[in-house]
């Protein structure tokens, strides 16, 4: 495999490419801009693809994102703390971002004569982002079998989908994953907040994993109340 990676940055892709990397199966790095208020990710993935000596891509769709309105990520909405499987996440959904980006990145990876485009997706996206689930990843593939039918054999590579955050999380100690040079936080401030979504699911990850976490959060406790919330409503469901 000569694998096409979209990396935002984040401590997922990041991982992706650490763990291509070691298997000698990663070609490039795709970064996309879409406007995301969280642009402290783009140089995370700059400097991931500097230390794996890979080249950069990077493609400036903003001029589409501005279009994509009603996320906490891109537009003047304050971004919802808590744990991902908290009703309000819906407020980070960009419609359609992944469909857009890896439609990009399959005539990308055809024209450079790269075999497989890689995405980080994994288990605890399903819940908040449609284009992030199974179903999800095996149609697009399907339908991009077809759309370069006799053009180029391109597949699509998403090892974590079925699993969860805590796999991947393994995956970075495992490959020796620099985790503080990766940007998570949507908030985009000077350090993590620890209180949105993805800041609780990457410091739980961590913790489940029994990973030395070397990120400096705002809050770095948050978490641990985010995570209770939610275990406190299974718990009186199950119950009901």
């Amino acid at each position: 495999m000569n694998a096409l990676l979209i990396c935002s940055g984040g401590f997922d892709s990041v991982t992706l490419a650490y763990r291509l990397a070691a298997d000698n199966n990663l070609g490039a790095l795709l970064t996309f801009d879409y406007g995301q208020r969280h642009k402290k990710e783009i140089d995370a993935a700059r400097v991931c693809a500097k230390q794996l000596g890979v080249p950069h891509i990077m493609m400036d769709i903003s001029h589409i994102g501005a279009q994509l309105t009603g996320s906490a990520l891109t537009d003047d909405i304050d971004v919802p703390y808590g744990h991902y499987s908290e009703q309000n996440m819906k407020l980070t959904v960009v419609p359609n971002r992944n469909a857009i980006m890896l439609t990009i990145a399959f005539g990308v990876a055809a024209s450079r004569d790269l075999n497989a485009v890689a995405l980080a997706v994994h288990g605890g996206d399903h819940f908040i982002y449609p284009d992030c689930r199974p179903d999800f990843i095996r149609l697009f593939s399907e339908m991009q079998n077809q759309a370069l039918d006799g053009v180029a054999e391109v597949g699509l590579f998403a090892p974590y989908v079925n699993t969860d955050k805590t796999e991947i999380a393994r995956d970075a100690a495992r490959f020796k994953v620099p985790i503080a040079d990766t940007w998570s936080c949507y908030e985009g401030g000077e350090l993590h907040c620890g209180r949105c979504g993805t800041c609780v699911e990457r410091i739980e990850a961590m913790t489940l994993a029994n990973i030395v976490d070397p990120t400096p959060y705002q809050d770095p406790d948050y978490w641990k109340a985010a995570v209770a919330k939610v275990k406190a409503k299974v718990t009186e469901k199950v119950n009901s």
